[in-house]
């Protein structure tokens, strides 16, 4: 039978078991779990909205989105984010999924940390969002009951240290390529984790291009 949790069904097709399966052998513990909270969260959010969303195309973006944080993924000079969405793709392509879902996914995954667009577009890509905001920010944790919350943290825990372990995880995946953090969210992890660290400014580069006005 498929698993249900919180009173959302995983989805059980050859492709999200396998999609599953990848992702469990690609991450470790933490990023898995957030992964399948992220899910179950935007599922949650999709019915709380009445939105009519692919539970199966919001299940790849949610195991996906994080990919591009594993070694095995990461680019050396492509962001995170798109890492994980271009992982997504192939995978989707492999199966034969039409363009214009995959397209969805991508965009959900690629887009998951620039807050204040996503919202606004087809339900999964704000959906991805929306799980992921709520599971590291803790974004609309009210609206969730109780009883939702307890029984997705039961079958995917989050470690007592969550929040440190998973800016830890963010900065051991952008690191290396500090370049890619400019304009989004992970300049704030660099800026914390790494003392060498410069933040690109947009307006010093506005006022020293080669424009002479």
């Amino acid at each position: 039978m498929p698993e249900t949790v919180a009173g959302i069904r995983v989805p059980d097709s050859a492709m999200a078991r396998a999609a599953t399966q990848l992702v469990r052998d690609t991450e470790d513990d933490l990023l898995y779990n957030h992964s399948r909270r992220v899910f179950f969260w935007g599922a949650l959010t999709g019915e709380r909205r009445k939105l009519k969303y692919d539970p199966e195309l919001l299940y790849m973006g949610a195991m996906f989105h994080d990919m591009g944080l594993s070694a095995a993924y990461a680019s050396k000079d492509l962001r995170f984010e798109v890492d994980g969405a271009n992982a997504a793709r192939d995978f989707l392509e492999s199966y034969g999924v039409p363009e214009r879902d995959i397209e969805d996914v991508w965009t959900s995954i690629a887009l998951h940390t620039t807050p204040g667009v996503p919202e606004h577009m087809r339900p999964t890509i704000a959906l991805v969002t929306a799980g992921v905001e709520m599971d590291v920010l803790g974004l609309a944790y009210h609206d969730f009951t109780p009883a939702q919350r307890e029984h997705v943290c039961a079958h995917h825990p989050r470690e007592h240290n969550f929040k440190e372990a998973v800016i830890d995880h963010f900065a051991e995946g952008t690191i290396g390529k500090p370049q890619t953090t400019f304009g989004n969210v992970k300049a704030d992890v660099l800026a914390l984790k790494d003392p060498s660290y410069r933040r690109m400014n947009f307006c010093s580069i506005i006022l020293g291009s080669p424009w002479p006005h």
